[in-house]
């Protein structure tokens, strides 16, 4: 049996921010306008998929001129991406799933991870190893909240970040279930608003999911 794997690093990449946006970028050069719409919005923790091209230079971007923000790398599924993610700046990491190799990758990082879990196996799994904090992934096909809130009674000891297919209208029901931290999206983040660079959009869709992430969690 593997060792056990100590617990993500402090502090919780769960408790950085109610809702962290999941950004996609085509372009490096939006990443620092983007980040600092999204942070005056009152989402600070970013995560930035290495889906594209531009995603590396984005974190390196938002890592050297936007201080604030708390950049993180998503999609993570090597452990090449970690050192580059890392190099790079990232102070997170996000993985759609897991396996042994990826999860020491990470677990070597020196920086807070999210393995993705879409399983009761996979999260027992984890679990053996030390991680408490992790992705559900995809959500709302993998169960949305009812899953989430099954698993709360025997694993009570986890947590997660669910994230895909997840918008304002559903949000705060992840967002009540005691089990979860926070919430992955990109509602906040239309492609139209993106393309056409409207950062003071950007901005008030991440202020109305922030507000919406806080009256949430009070109820």
């Amino acid at each position: 049996m593997s060792s056990p794997l100590p617990s993500s690093p402090s502090p919780s990449v769960l408790d950085l921010a109610p809702v962290v946006p999941v950004v996609v970028l085509e372009d490096a050069a939006d990443a620092v306008p983007l980040a600092r719409a999204l942070v005056a919005g009152g989402l600070p923790a970013i995560e930035v998929t290495l889906r594209t091209p531009a995603a590396l230079d984005a974190i390196r971007a938002v890592a050297g001129e936007v201080p604030e923000a708390v950049v993180g790398a998503g999609t993570v599924i090597t452990p090449e991406q970690v050192g580059e993610a890392v190099d790079a700046g990232a102070r997170f990491l996000v993985s759609p799933g897991w396996t042994e190799v990826l999860l020491d990758a990470m677990r070597g990082s020196g920086v807070p991870f999210l393995p993705g879990v879409s399983t009761t196996s996979e999260v027992v799994a984890l679990l053996e190893r030390g991680v408490r904090e992790m992705k559900f992934f995809p959500a709302q096909a993998a169960g949305g909240t009812a899953y989430l809130k099954s698993l709360a009674g025997p694993l009570p000891q986890a947590r997660f970040c669910p994230t895909g297919g997840i918008g304002p209208d559903s949000a705060p029901d992840y967002l009540a279930l005691p089990n979860v931290g926070c919430v992955g999206g990109s509602w906040m983040l239309p492609a139209d608003a993106v393309a056409a660079r409207d950062w003071d959009r950007i901005e008030r869709l991440a202020r109305e999911a922030a507000g919406l992430s806080a009256g949430a969690r009070c109820r």
